[in-house]
């Protein structure tokens, strides 16, 4: 098969199944942009340490994140977002879009706890659903695409 073809197929694969058109809410390509006010503190790792996109350690790997339950993953997470996970607390694209507008004001909501607070401080104004399409894109891009040294959403 022709390197071009192999190369399209590899690109249009995460498009085709039914989670992927739930993320379509976002455009990942501004997400990806959008992911550079984060990466003073988050990383994009995958699960063999391969690094996607290097950035700090100060808050969690975002890899694989939508799908996963809230504070569940390898990091030191608040009591509160440990709790909204153990509440079913899932992230989504419209779950972590709304969380990420403002993490405490989230945190009360969800799990009905006027006192609940996030140690994220940091409020994206905007751009949390092409924020959350970008980080469910590359999760799915790159595990259909195991060969690839790093994934670009161009």
């Amino acid at each position: 098969m022709p390197k071009p073809l192999l190369i399209a197929i590899g690109f249009l694969a995460p498009f085709s199944g039914a989670a992927w058109a739930q993320d379509m809410a976002g455009n990942a390509n501004f997400g990806r942009k959008t992911f550079k006010k984060c990466q003073s503190c988050h990383s994009i790792i995958k699960s063999d340490g391969q690094y996607i996109v290097k950035g700090g350690k100060l808050g969690p790997n975002l890899y694989g994140v939508i799908g996963r339950t809230a504070g569940t993953s390898d990091f030191r997470y608040g009591a509160d977002l440990i709790m909204a996970g153990k509440m079913g607390l899932v992230w989504q694209v419209d779950t972590l879009s709304e969380y990420l507008t403002n993490p405490t004001t989230y945190l009360k909501k969800v799990t009905n706890n006027a006192g609940a607070k996030s140690k994220m401080s940091f409020k994206l104004g905007s751009g949390g659903t092409d924020l959350a399409a970008y980080l469910a894109w590359i999760a799915n891009y790159t595990a259909l695409t195991a060969k690839s040294e790093r994934c670009d959403v161009r």
